[in-house]
């Protein structure tokens, strides 16, 4: 049963009864149930000084762990490091023991939202979301190392991913269309060579808070900070697939804000990482039994499927077959008859690294290297030089690579 807000008002003061000066007076209590979901109870509390604070209590034990996580992270952010982020973050006021749970009292963050669906091409919240992004990105990695928080390197990132594809793939209701597509992103290395940053771990655009400036929506404040930690950057701007408008303006704010070294499949891997996202929502299907979020899942699966079919892989020109079969694990233990992986070119012909017959050198020539003669390279002895190379067949040069790929992956899924 929800507490009333007078029940948390009480639980506020005394969480705040630490607090020194009059402003910690609680004058007015109100509800706050905007974005909770059931997930807390929480209430809007008016101060003596007209200042304005919020109280949670966690109602489930997921969310009191992404409480814990977000106190940990403001706590981490010192003043010196909110003075790097020009915008604001809560403040920890106190928390109290209420029942089975514990409130938290925390500062108000005002202003409005906008959801990603919403976000408006052109300057205002497109380009100061980036910005704001950007400015926490920039932050120095100590900040989240030295609270203890997750640190993940690139390579742990790809291997998460892969694990995530892998449990997707587990439940059997994976369309094969995405199955291929992922696989050949989570094989395309040049894909998962960045940099980590301090992320957010995947912000959603409605958590920040905006006010305007000279009529132009600036960030003012972040109100969700529960998945900081060090990892991709490109996960906190996997929203932008809901923002088909504001998407270039929303990369090229990214990319002029941050101080970092360009990261050139920044967008291919977010928008990789809101792909996989449906791929998540398959995974809590699966795993809690309910028959209606596992349906609800492949139908968004196959419309997913269908909407990216004529659609160009991700990161595209990166993956060899090669690539593409290890991406799943699908390499042979020894390699079969119909794979040639001799080195066929016509680049270069043999004959031509003859040493040069002293009588045939131009006297010109000979003159400028009398003072540095060197000893003609002698290649008869080594294997393959004896014979020319044999030209590659009509076959070879017609082959697609994509097209092998799909098939080495029917071959083996036993779909061809």
């Amino acid at each position: 049963m929800a507490r009333s807000p007078l029940t948390l008002a009480a639980a506020a003061t005394a969480a705040l009864s630490t607090a020194s000066g009059p402003g910690a007076e609680i004058v007015g209590v109100a509800p706050l149930t905007e974005g909770g979901a059931g997930t807390f109870d929480s209430a809007l509390l008016h101060l003596a000084d007209g200042g304005r604070l919020v109280i949670r209590v966690p109602q489930t034990a997921e969310a009191e762990a992404g409480l814990s996580r977000e106190v940990q992270a403001l706590t981490a952010l010192t003043a010196g490091v909110r003075a790097l982020l020009g915008f604001r973050a809560p403040e920890v006021r106190g928390h109290a023991r209420l029942g089975d749970g514990v409130a938290r009292v925390m500062t108000y963050l005002p202003g409005y939202r906008v959801d990603a669906a919403h976000v408006p091409a052109g300057r205002g919240v497109a380009t100061s979301l980036a910005g704001a992004i950007a400015a926490v990105h920039d932050l120095p990695a100590s900040v989240v190392q030295g609270a203890g928080l997750p640190v993940a390197t690139a390579a742990q990132v790809h291997a998460e991913t892969e694990a995530l594809l892998d449990r997707a793939e587990a439940t059997g209701r994976l369309p094969f269309g995405l199955l291929r597509r992922w696989s050949r992103a989570l094989a395309a290395e040049a894909l998962w060579r960045f940099e980590p940053t301090v992320t957010l771990g995947g912000v959603d655009p409605s958590t920040f808070t905006f006010t305007d400036i000279d009529g132009v929506p600036t960030v003012s404040g972040l109100l969700d900070w529960s998945g900081l930690r060090v990892g991709d950057p490109s996960e906190d701007l996997r929203w932008t697939s809901s923002a088909p408008d504001a998407v270039a303006d929303v990369f090229r704010a990214y990319a002029a804000g941050t101080e970092r070294s360009p990261d050139a499949l920044l967008a291919e891997r977010a928008r990789l990482h809101a792909e996989l996202e449906f791929a998540k929502w398959l995974i809590h299907g699966h795993e809690s039994g309910s028959s209606t979020i596992l349906d609800d899942a492949v139908a968004l699966l196959e419309s997913l499927d269908e909407s990216v079919r004529d659609e160009p892989p991700l990161a595209a020109g990166t993956v060899t077959l090669d690539d593409a079969i290890a991406a799943l694990g699908r390499v042979p233990a020894t390699p079969t008859d119909s794979v040639d992986t001799s080195m066929q070119t016509d680049a270069y012909d043999p004959g031509s690294m003859d040493p040069f017959d002293d009588e045939d050198e131009p006297a010109q020539a000979r003159s400028a290297s009398i003072d540095q003669e060197t000893e003609p390279i002698e290649f008869s002895g080594w294997p393959g030089m004896d014979e020319a190379p044999a030209p590659a067949s009509a076959e070879d040069e017609d082959r697609d690579p994509d097209d092998a790929a799909r098939n080495a992956l029917r071959r083996w899924t036993g779909t061809a």
